[in-house]
């Protein structure tokens, strides 16, 4: 009787390990892993995306050693004696202060224009998005060079219509739609994409 009763015994016990097992595998233990902080210096653009993957591309303010309290809002201010809005911001620094890379891109074009002088346009990575880069002194890159985030691209200065005013970087994000040209496009305001930045 009792080898009878160590058997059942062993084989309960075997069939509660088994039945276990079988329980464990079931259950699937995950780890979120956690969202990965920006830096602080970010401010979203929400329509620029990461290709395939609909995360934001942060930006930086574009002009060496500014700060994002020192930004004043200029959009849709007169110019020209009323002629036509401003659809950019300016950011008021010394003529020769380097302006930086907003976000990685390639400069698709250098112009000189009779109101934003000597100007560069840099397309983000994604193709979404232009950055128009205005009244500058001089140029750090050539056409087609492919640029990084925070890069010196140029300096600050008052060519075209600033001319004989303050030295200012004028800066517009253009939202493009796919086969427009770096003339084209559809303006933003950078003030609120750049105001929480912290540099």
């Amino acid at each position: 009787m009792r080898l009878w009763a160590k058997r059942i015994g062993w084989g309960l016990g075997l069939l509660l390990v088994l039945l276990a097992a079988g329980f464990l595998s079931l259950v699937r233990i995950t780890v979120q892993p956690a969202t990965p902080a920006l830096p602080q210096q970010a401010a979203l653009d929400p329509q620029a995306v990461t290709p395939g993957t609909g995360d934001p591309v942060p930006l930086i303010i574009p002009v060496e050693g500014v700060a994002a309290r020192q930004l004043s809002d200029t959009w849709g201010q007169s110019r020209g004696n009323g002629a036509r809005e401003h659809h950019a911001i300016d950011i008021m620094a010394p003529r020769g202060t380097p302006v930086l890379a907003a976000a990685s891109g390639t400069v698709e074009k250098i112009f000189e224009s009779v109101n934003g002088g000597h100007t560069l346009y840099v397309r983000t990575r994604d193709g979404a998005t232009i950055h128009y880069y205005a009244h500058l002194d001089s140029y750090l890159v050539a056409e087609k060079a492919v640029v990084g985030q925070g890069e010196p691209i140029a300096t600050v200065g008052n060519t075209g219509s600033a001319s004989g005013g303050a030295p200012h970087l004028h800066f517009e994000i253009k939202l493009m739609q796919p086969g427009e040209g770096w003339w084209q496009g559809q303006n933003i305001n950078p003030y609120p994409l750049l105001r929480d930045t912290d540099r």
